[in-house]
């Protein structure tokens, strides 16, 4: 049920001329929610709300310039999907669970991000459904149903951005606000075809938002299109961005990481480094062994700063995460300092990969599909293990959709415009040749 026609420049541009008009894409992106099996993209909605505000960004003046030629911002107009750990004026705040959404009843004001949205412009379509606390990489949710993929009934979304994931899937939204801490917009983009975009560590406010692990948690998008990642950064992005880098190689893990990949996931890897030497970058291959400590070093960090986030209600989420919960709560002073220590030599190492190879390249999740109703209590440390080097550095990463998964490409901390573009150009080469990255 993908719409793939429900790309941002298609529809900024029909906006732009006229040709269509922000109440009518409203009232299309509400008809297509909550397509999926549970009926559960979406875990609040107002339908009135969202047209009200269709008719506020219909009222902004127009004017000369921009990205599209009228003045405004580049989602001006377009509905977008918000993950509900960002507070909206007038709506609950659920983070996933029951409890809180009741304990907290309705937001007061708009977080810092959904701000920036209504600002530019964006017509907000409901808040998504996401894994418990956003501490989960599967979607599954025992309280508001697991979140399968619209169209494609008995497959996960993956989380913890699921909501975000199956909007752009319905078609309820032109592109996702998500978060992403150890994977969760990286890994839903892979398993439901889509692209990812998770910004670099520090971008963004977190007013009005739920953490998760401060250490780790960044701002992100799922949407469609490769080609329109360039639009999307700007609304996490601070004043002064970095300048453009010019790209000119890449790294790509040796295959003896990928120990428990799909070998359709590993095609797809090979792939893809084609398709970036075709764009005249050079390669590489590169011994990622020492990569496996990253799981090692993420969980307990994640734990310990999560514990102290829902400090006092423990036994109000379910067992999974309420025992990875109580495990951060005994993490001591030491181990933690020894493990800041970790962290920080781990970074340094990475860093320095990226300064002799400009990007690194290796699958979003070693699996293509994740079975609703499966056994999926291994499934976090499986992937996890190949999107926690990222997590621990910080660095803004794009999800590559291909046939098979997805690819993770990632850069420099603050790079995150010159890899946007770069992975446009790389989705603008695909429509041309008509390539996806399988064969």
């Amino acid at each position: 049920m993908k719409v793939s026609s429900l790309t941002l420049h298609g529809l900024r541009e029909a906006l732009a001329n006229g040709n269509t008009e922000p109440c009518k894409l409203a009232e299309q992106a509400l008809e297509r929610s909550n397509k999926n099996a549970g009926r559960n993209t979406f875990l609040w909605q107002d339908a009135a709300w969202t047209m009200a505000e269709a008719a506020r960004s219909l009222a902004m003046p127009r004017g000369q310039g921009g990205p599209f030629g009228d003045g405004r911002s580049a989602l001006w107009g377009l509905p977008v999907s918000v993950k509900d750990c960002f507070d909206l004026a007038g709506a609950p705040t659920s983070c996933g669970v029951s409890f809180y959404r009741d304990l907290h009843r309705t937001a007061s004001q708009d977080s810092w991000l959904v701000e920036q949205l209504r600002a530019a412009g964006a017509v907000i379509t409901g808040k998504t459904h996401l894994h418990p606390l956003a501490y989960g990489i599967t979607g599954e949710n025992p309280e508001f149903g697991d979140c399968e993929q619209p169209g494609n009934a008995g497959a996960l979304t993956g989380g913890s951005s699921s909501g975000a994931a199956a909007s752009v899937l319905e078609g309820s939204a032109v592109a996702a606000v998500g978060s992403d801490t150890g994977g969760s917009i990286r890994v839903p983009a892979a398993l439901c075809g889509l692209a990812g975009y998770r910004a670099s560590l520090g971008r963004g406010n977190w007013r009005g938002a739920a953490h998760l692990a401060q250490s780790f948690d960044t701002m992100g998008w799922i949407f469609p299109d490769l080609e329109d990642g360039p639009l999307l950064a700007g609304i996490f992005a601070p004043n002064q961005t970095a300048p453009t880098h010019k790209f000119t190689r890449f790294a790509i893990i040796d295959d003896s990481f990928l120990h428990d990949c799909e070998p359709e996931i590993v095609t797809a890897l090979h792939a893809t480094a084609r398709e970036l030497e075709t764009l005249g970058l050079r390669s590489t291959t590169i011994d990622a062994s020492w990569w496996a400590d990253s799981f090692e070093i993420f969980a307990p960090i994640q734990a310990w700063e999560a514990a102290r986030i829902h400090a006092g209600y423990f036994d109000k989420f379910e067992p999974s995460i309420r025992e990875r919960l109580e495990w951060g709560a005994r993490i001591t002073d030491a181990e933690i300092t020894s493990l800041r220590k970790r962290h920080a030599e781990f970074r340094a190492r990475i860093d320095e990969l990226l300064a002799t190879d400009d990007l690194l390249l290796l699958p979003a999740s070693p699996v293509a599909r994740l079975v609703a109703g499966a056994d999926h209590s291994q499934t976090r440390k499986r992937l996890l293990r190949y999107t926690s080097p990222f997590s621990l550095v910080g660095v803004p990463v794009v999800t590559i959709p291909c046939k098979a998964g997805g690819m993770q490409l990632a850069a420099p901390r603050e790079c995150d415009e010159s890899l946007l573009a770069l992975t446009a150009l790389l989705g603008s080469r695909r429509k041309l040749t008509g390539s996806s990255s399988s064969s």
